[in-house]
């Protein structure tokens, strides 16, 4: 942050365009001095004498009153911008935990442009992203993993991954992440003792109970560390891309999952040359599914380019269908996608089950990568689509776990040091197998417990504040 914590702040909190309200939050030290300065109480009182956390009718103005203007006098009427809820929030209980003004009013952009100009003339600073919830943290309002969670919330596309959100943002991760850690302190406060009376006949820790420990220990982690791909899932979603050749069925496939008509179905071949990126929720699962060029032979260069982008989303996807047309036998551009080397991690698909089969199983068999699961649908008459969304969930989230399943790890930094908290401990324990000096185990055991440290803000750096930080809002 560029800007001084000792400022005051404010930024629109609500989305920009025209909405019914409207809200601007001032922060700091001066928050109620400087709000007095637009705000104008209808009872007649003075902003700083207005009970916390009571919401109170006012009129705001477009013109700093920074004169103090007796409160019986009122501003000049060219200077009224509009009317509004006023709350004051004072500290500590508020979000920042500093004194904080919440000025709702209506939501036009002029209005709330207006309102923060006349602020900042007045000596606030516009907030830099994040900045609310960062001094949220700095004042000991929220640790960093419960910051992060807070994103979350706002992020999130589906119910279950509002849940994960909003148990993280209750510390349920931070509790998790501080009792594992508080283990690893006390262990290696044991070793260091011992280092330090090494010429004393003291036992500060028996070598069997430290090996329980980090036994333990290794355990909790490495659960939370399985747990962060699939949490990811729940976190930012799953790309599936559907794949195959011409005229299988790709699109009108696509608009069975998404339950709408998004993509344009035609018996003409290659009508689907760009990419359709739509989301949609498996069970909680917010899923991007990719309707994909027909992947063939071609000359025409822009259907060449449809097809390049197609096999670049197979690389890229977490999981792919490449389907088929059970109406007809094996063509040599199906062979071909099955040879690919990434078939043997997709999902077969054979579509138009409702048609006489020509596909003959033995020749599916017989061209089928060793790994790939076969379905067989009917996008046209949705016979086999519950089969499939299960079977698409149940190789995204192959282990099972749910949100309610204990804390998930769902944040790529969380999951980094959680790995790196892992390889500590078992680096640890390898050193004490082979009789190695006190001084690396605790060198292995600090490395772990710093990796925890940094998830919740314990131990932290301003590189790793502003990164994170930087992807939030202004207002937020």
């Amino acid at each position: 942050m560029h800007g001084a914590l000792d400022d005051t702040i404010c930024a629109i909190a609500t989305p920009p365009g025209e909405g019914g309200i409207g809200v601007v939050r001032i922060s700091g030290l001066r928050a109620l001095d400087f709000a007095s300065h637009v705000v104008r109480l209808r009872s007649g009182k003075a902003l700083q004498h207005l009970r916390t956390h009571m919401m109170a009718l006012a009129d705001v103005c477009s013109q700093s009153m920074a004169e103090h203007l007796p409160l019986v006098q009122e501003p000049p009427a060219h200077s009224f911008l509009d009317e509004a809820l006023v709350v004051v929030m004072k500290r500590p209980h508020s979000f920042t935990g500093e004194d904080v003004v919440e000025v709702q009013c209506h939501g036009g952009p002029m209005i709330l442009d207006q309102l923060c100009r006349t602020l900042m003339s007045a000596g606030v600073r516009l907030a830099e992203p994040g900045e609310f919830t960062k001094r949220a943290f700095l004042n000991g309002r929220l640790d960093l993993a419960q910051a992060e969670a807070v994103l979350d919330t706002i992020r999130a596309k589906t119910a279950r991954s509002l849940t994960i959100a909003q148990s993280q943002r209750r510390g349920e991760l931070s509790h998790d992440v501080d009792k594992v850690r508080s283990a690893l302190v006390v262990a290696l406060a044991h070793i260091e003792a011992a280092l330090d009376f090494s010429e004393e006949d003291i036992t500060f820790v028996r070598q069997d109970e430290l090996m329980r420990v980090l036994e333990e220990t290794g355990i909790k982690l490495q659960r939370l560390v399985h747990s962060g791909r699939e949490g990811r899932v729940w976190r930012e979603g799953a790309a599936v891309a559907i794949l195959g050749r011409p005229n299988v069925g790709k699109s009108s496939l696509m608009n069975a999952l998404l339950r709408s008509d998004r993509a344009i179905v035609t018996p003409v071949p290659g009508t689907t040359r760009d990419m359709l990126e739509e989301v949609v929720s498996i069970d909680g699962i917010p899923v991007r599914f990719f309707d994909t060029a027909g992947i063939r032979p071609t000359d025409d260069p822009v259907e060449a380019e449809g097809i390049r982008r197609s096999q670049l989303a197979w690389e890229e996807a977490d999981l792919a269908l490449i389907l088929l047309d059970g109406s007809q036998p094996l063509l040599e551009s199906d062979q071909i996608l099955l040879a690919r080397e990434e078939a043997a991690r997709a999902l077969l698909v054979v579509n138009k089950c409702d048609l006489p089969r020509e596909l003959l199983q033995e020749e599916l068999t017989r061209s089928c990568p060793v790994n790939a699961g076969i379905l067989d649908i009917s996008a046209k008459t949705q016979i086999g689509l519950d089969d499939l969304r299960k079977t698409i969930r149940s190789r995204l989230m192959p282990s099972g776990l749910e949100s309610q399943d204990g804390v998930l790890v769902t944040n790529l930094r969380h999951a980094a040091a959680f790995e790196r908290a892992l390889q500590g401990v078992e680096q640890a324990t390898q050193s004490i197998e082979a009789g190695s000096a006190g001084e690396l185990v605790a060198v292995d055991l600090r490395i772990a417990a710093d990796a925890l440290g940094e998830i919740t803000g314990a131990i932290t750096t301003d590189e790793i504040l502003e990164r994170i930080f930087a992807q939030f809002c202004i207002g937020k």
